[in-house]
């Protein structure tokens, strides 16, 4: 038994916060808002988008569910700046040399984590939004699209397809030949022509034909919202990506939650 609420948010009638040791927390934060998520046995049970960050940093409505006792917690952090780094390449001698080229202010933190099996991700983040998550342990916390990158890389992904993830004013564009990431950057945009912009500017670069690429969206998008429909001006194949890593309900749109729920196969970062 369960029930919907408003915007793809979802509480499961069986959910029993005193059963909260066998649960997983994922939160997935933002500079303003956050989204969670409560799994148990990888099965949802609670999804919450966009909990303003004044709720984590001082819980009132969440403050039992936020300080209960759960089995695991998983924290995504965005970044502001990143960088990848081959294993080849890598040593944690000049991580910290590494980090110098994102140009980490004062009031910034830089992580390092593996990406996939090949490539660290060096990232920075805000110190505040590192303080607003330090209660639950940053040995918890992951660059936020790190399970996202290993859920589709884990997919077998064609050659002719383009991975969008799509978050508030932010894309993700990822793209593996022959299994192996190729490609992996974030952009700003603010409308559908900029997100279109810079579909055409991966394309460009990548070499990929708009007639025979596939672009697969995730994230903050709906089948024929303004962004599906402006992408399609360019590029006959647009669809959204259908992989799931939890087991949802049917009123959860997979796509929705997938960068999310992903979070629950991640290991964490180390601070430089």
């Amino acid at each position: 038994m369960s029930e919907e609420n408003n915007h793809n948010n979802y509480h499961d009638n069986n959910f029993n916060l005193n059963e909260a040791p066998g649960y997983t927390l994922l939160l997935q934060v933002g500079a303003a808002s956050f989204d969670y998520a409560i799994v148990h046995e990888n099965r949802l049970l609670v999804y919450v988008q966009n909990t303003s960050i004044d709720e984590l940093v001082n819980p009132k409505h969440l403050k039992s569910l936020l300080s209960a006792n759960y089995k695991k917690v998983v924290i995504g952090l965005p970044a502001v700046g990143l960088t990848l780094i081959p294993n080849s390449l890598y040593s944690d001698e000049r991580a910290a040399a590494y980090a110098r080229f994102l140009d980490v202010g004062e009031n910034e933190k830089a992580l390092v984590q593996p990406l996939d099996n090949e490539n660290k991700i060096i990232y920075k983040t805000s110190a505040a939004t590192v303080s607003a998550v330090e209660k639950f342990g940053l040995q918890n916390a992951v660059y936020a699209a790190k399970g996202w990158v290993k859920t589709v890389a884990d997919s077998d992904p064609a050659n002719e397809n383009l991975y969008l993830e799509l978050g508030n004013e932010k894309v993700h564009f990822l793209y593996f030949l022959s299994g192996k990431l190729q490609f992996y950057n974030t952009f700003e945009f603010k409308n559908p022509d900029e997100l279109a912009y810079f579909a055409a500017l991966v394309c460009e670069e990548l070499h990929l034909s708009a007639q025979d690429t596939t672009l697969i969206l995730s994230g903050n998008v709906s089948a024929g919202d303004a962004q599906v429909s402006r992408l399609k001006d360019f590029y006959p194949k647009v669809e959204l990506n259908n992989l799931r890593v939890v087991e949802l309900p049917g009123q959860v749109a997979p796509h929705k939650i997938l960068s999310l729920a992903a979070l629950s196969l991640c290991e964490s970062s180390e601070e430089l």
